[in-house]
């Protein structure tokens, strides 16, 4: 039986997520303060949204570190996946503040209040800047971590890119029930990503086949192998959503058994498998438990 552990990919620098965290959760404050200040329920909205996104940041930020504990004699596969829970925590808080936002907007369609259009202008730019400086930081990450979070920070940018637009058009004609809204649509499209996250974080944790993964190309890799006659009772799930795992058997004559297994190795890489169990066997050999 062959094993590999494969401990050499990037866990990043911590620094980079640590400082978005850093400027993600001051800006909260400034958005709840602006929100207040300028009447607008899509900035107070979107504060709610940043602040799901200061508790994701904090997480990936202490998962980003954790991630770096190998196994125990508690977690035989380490800590990859306690970033399941943080998905789940998260996920819950997003829903819930959405939930919220949403029904406050639409009491706000039927008797849309003034806001101060110029005020949520400055937030805007100054939104804009804060979140793109730490997608800047983010951007020069190669941990599959940091480029998750920048995404994650990348669409903060284009949520204050459409208040900028919409308070530069208030500024001009006189249309408060655009703040109402926009609200809602920040609301569903934060939504509709909660039900993405929350849909991916249950198929790992119901050991489904990764979505990057197909099954039926590795397999013809693996069988392209002269020295492989056949493989059985392949299984292929997922530690976190990014790191893979597979256990397979592999019927060989050849007695170069390490070579095979190196090539084997080598190809489940590229599908960002981490951790590979081979069990060879010869054709007469049977299976002591289930080779379906």
């Amino acid at each position: 039986m062959g094993h590999n552990h494969n401990h050499n990919h990037d866990h990043g620098d911590t620094k980079n997520i640590a400082i978005a965290f850093i400027l993600n959760s001051f800006f909260v404050i400034v958005e709840i303060i602006g929100g207040y200040l300028t009447n607008s329920i899509a900035i107070m909205s979107d504060a709610l949204h940043d602040f799901g996104d200061s508790l994701s940041l904090g997480i990936a930020w202490g998962l980003q570190k954790k991630a770096k504990k190998g196994r125990d004699n508690k977690y035989s596969y380490g800590y990859k996946r306690f970033s399941l829970l943080g998905s789940i925590f998260l996920s819950g808080v997003l829903s819930v503040s959405s939930v919220y936002v949403l029904i406050e907007a639409i009491k706000r369609i039927s008797a849309p209040e003034s806001v101060d259009a110029k005020g949520m202008l400055w937030l805007a730019i100054f939104g804009i800047i804060i979140n793109g400086s730490a997608a800047f930081r983010l951007k020069k990450g190669t941990s599959l971590n940091e480029k998750a979070v920048f995404l994650h920070i990348m669409e903060d940018v284009l949520g204050w890119v459409a208040v900028l637009i919409v308070s530069i058009t208030m500024m001009f004609v006189d249309l408060p029930i655009l703040d109402p809204l926009l609200s809602i649509a920040i609301s569903i499209w934060v939504m509709s990503n909660v039900y993405k996250n929350i849909r991916e974080t249950f198929k790992v944790l119901l050991q489904a086949i990764p979505d990057s993964v197909d099954t039926e190309a590795l397999e013809n890799e693996i069988k392209q192998i002269p020295e492989v006659e056949s493989i059985h009772d392949l299984h292929i799930w997922s530690l976190d959503g990014e790191s893979h795992i597979m256990t397979l058997h592999i019927v060989t004559e050849s007695k170069d058994k390490r070579s095979i297994k190196s090539r084997i190795i080598a190809i489940s890489e590229k599908y960002h498998i981490v951790h590979v169990t081979i069990e060879m066997e010869s054709a007469d050999y049977d299976c002591l438990h289930s080779c379906d």
